[in-house]
């Protein structure tokens, strides 16, 4: 079976950080309320003309150096987000353009909450089992403060913006698995002009997903938690990461965190985890790892791969 590798890792932030204490300017919180309540001391905000596919693109292009490879070698482009620049053109579109990419090779974004990116990753192994091309380029990016309002304490405080990108590559024999999942929902976690969230609803969900599908990765791929390296879940709260931990007996510092400074960054924030953990040197070649997420739809995915 031909399994998907992660070549290479690229990021970008806007500019402007925004601490726990800049937001309890415009609002009645403080710094320890948000911290010990879901991990997050800071987070990026764009502002000006900064934009989405400004990110998605400046995190593509250091993902492509990284990964030593031409705009003509990339066979598909898809942009995870819920946060796009425009209805149309879609981002993904945007990111072609700037990079280059060749005009016969598909590029589009793809829309599943915070689950976007793994939902990204399976969707383009599909993409190039059918290319003539190697590699692909998979962002996640997002643009949450858009669709912020201080008025709403229970979002404000949570979500931030960025990008994460991956170059990729099919190999014969690379271990992988993928487990994707939706049960509809719209009362949970929603966004027209601003988000809507039950934090107790989404906290119920995630409880429940990620450790399930963390299990049925490893049950039939034949693997224990001992096997994994890193579980690199998508930040949404410090607790829901610590109570997926406790449900699976398993140690805290096996799951990989930096919500405290980015806050929820959606679709964004597994690719951002990745590319930390590679400028760290903490993936090594032959290290197993599995990214897991759960979003608004409600989706959740989880995908078990080899560095």
């Amino acid at each position: 079976m031909k399994g998907l590798r992660i070549l290479s890792t690229g990021r970008a932030v806007p500019a402007q950080s925004v601490t726990n204490d800049d937001l309890s300017q415009h609002m009645q919180t403080s710094d320890e309320w948000i911290s010990s309540r879901t991990g997050i001391r800071s987070r990026y905000f764009c502002s000006g003309d900064e934009t989405g596919r400004a990110l998605a693109i400046d995190a593509a292009r250091k993902a492509m150096t990284r990964a030593g490879i031409s705009p003509e070698q990339v066979g598909a482009c898809i942009v995870a987000t819920f946060t796009p620049d425009f209805a149309v053109p879609a981002n993904a579109c945007l990111v072609q353009e700037a990079l280059g990419l060749p005009e016969d090779s598909p590029a589009f974004d793809l829309n599943a909450g915070c689950t976007g990116f793994v939902y990204a990753l399976h969707t383009m192994r599909g993409l190039l089992l059918q290319s003539d091309r190697k590699y692909g380029i998979v962002i996640g990016e997002e643009v949450i403060s858009k669709h912020l309002t201080y008025e709403d304490r229970s979002t404000a405080v949570i979500f931030g913006d960025g990008a994460g990108a991956v170059v990729v590559a099919l190999e014969e024999n690379r271990l992988w698995d993928c487990k994707l999942g939706v049960r509809g929902n719209q009362e949970i976690l929603w966004a027209t002009e601003h988000i809507h969230m039950d934090g107790s609803g989404v906290f119920r969900f995630a409880s429940e997903t990620v450790p399930e599908c963390i299990r049925e990765m490893l049950g039939r791929n034949h693997l224990s938690l001992g096997d994994l390296r890193w579980i690199v879940p998508h930040q949404a709260n410090r607790r829901i990461i610590e109570h997926a931990a406790k449900r699976l007996n398993a140690p805290p510092d096996l799951f990989y965190q930096n919500i405290d400074h980015y806050g929820n960054t959606s679709a964004a924030s597994v690719p951002l985890a990745l590319d930390e953990m590679t400028e760290g040197g903490l993936l090594q070649p032959g290290d197993k790892y599995i990214c897991v997420a759960f979003g608004a739809g409600l989706t959740w995915g989880a995908a078990l791969m080899e560095w």
